[in-house]
């Protein structure tokens, strides 16, 4: 049916309150978090459990009782058309170095230089995730993928005038410009499945959310070196068909930036979970940003997850970056296949993501699926690097793929494990420092596995990987796993719904549930 404003839904749970929107002051209902200890030094547990799921019930019913939700239809065009633009920038993120040998030629500099153009991503990402993050959660979802989108379609069109040779730096100028889109993007998938997503595809919309992201990467390894071949003795010729590739994503980047704001709005009109509707009882007003980075760093899982998320991230981001030197370096001349063989690792990774999303939305064992994937990943890795020169192609195809299966699909389930250890606090923060420490592993990761490689051998610096990603394994054994979002959603345990200190003491029951607001 077609509610006020013309925007379509589609009926979820349903409550004894029309809207999220006519909740009263939330009120606290018991003193401590799961796994905290209470006043009184017990725990939530054993004879316990039913007074924790009738606190649970209680602070629902200080909300005006259990809320409606509905499920909006305009939430899968919302992540379709943000899945897309995310795509476009993944493209313009692997375009060069897939191309390495080309564009090497073609500007006259180093391979070394080439490869600062897919590292401007996440050299940029590092200082601006904060004030990205800041907007987000203050200004909101919709400006934040205007800017995002809008800043992708104005780096795809610098770039179509660097299409001269000399011209290296006005094309790391444009790279930089859908770097800082990125910013804008990378953190909005936890977003748009938390704000637009019901609890039972919460996860799958976050995993195709991410999905956007990989398909770019994949269609980066896959078009270019088709439209762009090696032809060093006919520069014009190389000028002519980089134009293809540039001209042709600023068109669709540009369709792309007006469509967002054609589709994007700030959030559905009912909340879509109960979760939701609990965050958005809170008056904006008492959101403090401040205090809810104060609270993550204090988090001692979520930081234990930040670390372990960026080693694996950062080895996915080396590995993609140097793939064509790798490649090239035991099969001469087969910049086609490199290509071919980076679209196997990310398409594996998409149906990974797939399925680790289908599978959390299913089980709900965000640390146990977490620790199997980075497990696998490890040995995928090893695999992969001991196969790499055996002189077999096809080889290459299915380590490589194997490998992207569980690197690539452990991307969401570190977004999604994350909003579920922090709630309530915000998503996009969340989701923001993960990509930043992943973008700070990548530029440490890339420059010394570049290094090893081009010194010694690809296999030097896969070995490097591989002792890091060995590492995130006992980072994400010791995560402590407390699933908040999914206890209020299921109403099985009570959550302080606030955004203090974590080890603030415990306050006496009357007191108002709400979000710090003091700076």
């Amino acid at each position: 049916m077609v509610e006020d404003g013309g925007e379509e839904e589609a009926e979820g749970d349903s409550g004894e309150m029309p809207a999220a929107s006519a909740v009263p002051p939330l009120q606290r209902c018991n003193g401590f978090l799961p796994g905290k200890v209470a006043e009184d030094g017990g725990r939530a547990g054993g004879g316990e459990r039913a007074e924790a799921e009738g606190e649970a019930e209680a602070m629902l019913s200080a909300a005006g009782g259990r809320v409606e939700t509905r499920l909006s239809r305009r939430r899968l065009a919302v992540l379709a058309v943000f899945s897309s633009y995310s795509l476009v920038n993944a493209f313009q993120w692997i375009q060069y170095s897939i191309l390495s040998n080309v564009f090497a030629v073609f500007y006259g500099v180093s391979f070394t230089q080439i490869d600062w153009l897919s590292m401007v991503y996440m050299v940029v990402y590092v200082p601006l995730i904060l004030p990205a993050t800041w907007l987000l959660d203050t200004r909101g979802l919709r400006l934040t993928a205007l800017l995002g989108a809008g800043l992708n379609g104005l780096g795809a069109w610098l770039k179509c005038g660097s299409l001269a040779p000399g011209r290296y730096a006005l094309t790391l100028a444009a790279q930089a410009v859908c770097a800082v889109a990125q910013v804008f993007i990378l953190g909005l998938p936890s977003r748009i499945a938390s704000v637009w997503f019901g609890p039972t595809e919460v996860s799958t919309a976050c995993a195709v959310a991410v999905l956007g992201n990989q398909l770019g990467t994949a269609i980066g390894f896959l078009l270019p070196p088709v439209l762009v071949p090696n032809t060093p003795n006919d520069i014009d010729l190389m000028a002519h068909n980089i134009s293809i590739m540039f001209y042709g994503t600023a068109i669709v980047s540009t369709l792309l930036f007006f469509l967002t704001g054609v589709v994007f709005e700030e959030k559905p009109k009912y909340p879509p979970s109960q979760s939701q509707a609990v965050l958005q009882a809170v008056p904006p007003e008492d959101y403090s940003y401040k205090q809810s980075i104060s609270n993550l760093f204090r988090n001692i899982p979520f930081v234990l997850l930040l670390i372990s998320y960026g080693i694996m991230t950062g080895a996915f981001y080396s590995v993609s970056t140097l793939l064509n030197q790798m490649i090239v370096t035991h099969y001469e001349g087969e910049e086609v296949n490199a290509g071919r063989i980076g679209l196997t690792l990310v398409v594996a990774g998409m149906v990974g993501s797939i399925i680790c999303g289908l599978w959390l939305d299913y089980t709900k064992t965000y640390k146990q699926t977490t620790l199997i994937i980075y497990i696998l990943s490890f040995i995928g890795m090893l695999v992969f690097t001991f196969t790499l020169d055996l002189g077999y192609l096809i080889v290459v195809f299915v380590t490589g793929g194997v490998l992207g299966f569980f690197m690539t699909g452990y991307l969401p389930l570190g977004f999604e494990f994350a909003v579920e250890i922090t709630y309530p606090e915000s998503e996009g923060t969340s989701s923001g420092l993960l990509n930043a420490s992943a973008q700070i592993f990548g530029i440490v990761f890339t420059l010394v596995q570049g290094k090893l490689t081009t010194d010694y051998s690809p296999r030097a610096g896969n070995l490097f990987l591989c002792a890091w990603i060995f590492v995130g394994i006992i980072l994400t054994a010791v995560i402590k796993s407390d699933l908040r979002r999914h206890n209020v959603n299921s109403g099985v345990m009570n959550l302080d719904v606030k955004a203090v200190p974590v080890e603030s003491p415990v306050e006496p029951e009357n007191t108002e549930l709400k979000i710090q607001s003091a700076l």
